[in-house]
């Protein structure tokens, strides 16, 4: 599968963290803030930029940009400009934390950032939670999920995933067969096979046992899932599969089901938009037109409104 990511947000060029800090200062002094301003340069930034540009604001002003920019807006607004100023593993670290954080726990998001990672990913996410939070993230998940939906979220955040890229066609064909035979082609599921292989192969690796299942099974492994599971672990399934053939169209699918019927889950829009901005944002802006014949910008466009709404489609880049 072809799959070249591209981004929505770029390095600005030329780049002055001088100049930016002092009209973010001046858009914030004094009566009133300046929020188009605020938008105008903090979207059109690439996140390293964004940390240049708080330090020299700290350098040249002694203030906190980031306690500043808290103080002079609100609401969904501010927690996109906020999550712009956070560096991005750090900030996947904080969604996890608050997902697992009060009564309940929000599995869906647990799913959207562990399941769609590689293990390079991963280490950098377990290595950051620690620091920032001093408790293992793999404890803290144990505490708040159960069952085999926990063994493998506990597998992924391990990291036994394979490296990126590795595969073996004869391996593939064996693993096809053992998933087969732990659901289709027994009695009941064997759901230890499944998170086995789901949480150790990597992507490249599974996107060939997918094919090879459907060869030898006559229906896509995702029917397979359909019929076998049930509830987060069925979920997190899906989430892998979705992600190792298409992560733009998983996250379109993301997004669509965050806006779609009573109100907006907008904590998922925000993190969906802000997190894969410099990675596949451009892509996913693409999926989601093709599998909803309509563009992402203009379903944004219409489940939001003022600064917050302007902040968002500034990261779409246009319709």
């Amino acid at each position: 599968m072809d799959y070249t990511p591209t981004p929505t947000v770029f390095p600005a060029a030329p780049f002055d963290a001088s100049a930016d800090a002092q009209a973010l200062r001046t858009a914030m002094k004094g009566f009133g803030t300046d929020e188009e301003e605020i938008i105008n340069i903090l979207t059109a930034r690439t996140n390293a930029q964004r940390q240049q540009i708080k330090a020299q604001f700290e350098a040249d002003f002694g203030r906190d940009l980031i306690k500043d920019l808290k103080s002079e807006l609100g609401g969904k607004f501010e927690d996109v400009i906020v999550a712009l100023m956070t560096p991005p593993v750090e900030y996947l670290c904080k969604q996890l934390h608050d997902a697992m954080a009060g009564m309940g726990t929000d599995e869906e998001t647990l799913v959207e950032i562990l399941c769609t990672k590689t293990n390079e990913e991963m280490k950098e996410i377990v290595a950051a939670y620690e620091a920032k939070y001093d408790r293992p993230l793999a404890e803290q998940m144990c505490s708040e999920t159960s069952g085999f939906f926990r063994r493998l979220l506990t597998l992924i955040v391990t990291g036994v995933r394979d490296p990126v890229g590795s595969v073996d066609a004869a391996k593939a064909h064996e693993e096809a067969e053992a998933l087969y035979a732990a659901g289709e082609g027994m009695l009941g599921t064997d759901e230890a096979v499944f998170n086995r292989i789901m949480s150790h192969s990597s992507f490249a690796q599974l996107r060939l046992i997918f094919d090879e299942y459907k060869q030898l099974s006559g229906q896509t492994i995702e029917q397979a899932i359909k019929h076998e599971m049930s509830g987060a672990l069925h979920d997190a399934m899906i989430a892998i599969i979705e992600c190792v053939q298409s992560p733009a169209a998983f996250f379109a699918n993301r997004l669509y089901h965050a806006m779609q019927g009573m109100g907006t889950n907008d904590d998922a829009v925000i993190r969906i938009i802000v997190s894969r901005s410099e990675i596949d944002l451009s892509n996913i802006k693409d999926e989601f037109e093709r599998i909803y014949n309509r563009t992402l910008y203009s379903a944004v466009e219409s489940e939001t409104s003022g600064d917050y709404k302007k902040a968002l489609t500034a990261l779409l880049g246009g319709a």
